[in-house]
């Protein structure tokens, strides 16, 4: 069996080492991993969060993001929220705090 350390320092990184499942375009790696990066676990893409990420990437109307959120939805990588009316990540794409993944194969 073999370890393989992948450093990931930030969440766009991270989330790189599952896009071979996920097969996000690098602007929907952005814009989740954006979301992410704002904080609210309980609805991912709340109207707070898409401010925030709009404003980060540039983007002048927040609305645009709606076609990725269902973008991101359809591919996996965010689900509906059984407790709220929102977005969560995927449970696959559970940032631990944990900078270095490990990866055994054989």
């Amino acid at each position: 069996m073999r370890k393989i350390n992948i450093k990931a320092d930030t969440t766009f990184k991270y989330l790189q080492v599952f896009n071979g499942i996920l097969e996000l375009t690098d602007k929907e790696l952005q814009i989740l991993s954006k979301f992410i990066d704002a904080g609210d676990v309980s609805n991912i893409c709340s109207t707070s969060s898409k401010k925030s990420v709009a404003k980060d990437l540039g983007i002048k109307d927040y609305h645009t993001l709606n076609n990725y959120v269902k973008r991101l939805k359809d591919k996996g990588a965010i689900i509906k929220s059984k407790d709220t009316a929102g977005y969560i990540l995927a449970p696959l794409l559970k940032i631990s705090n944990k900078i270095l993944i490990e990866v055994e194969y054989s």
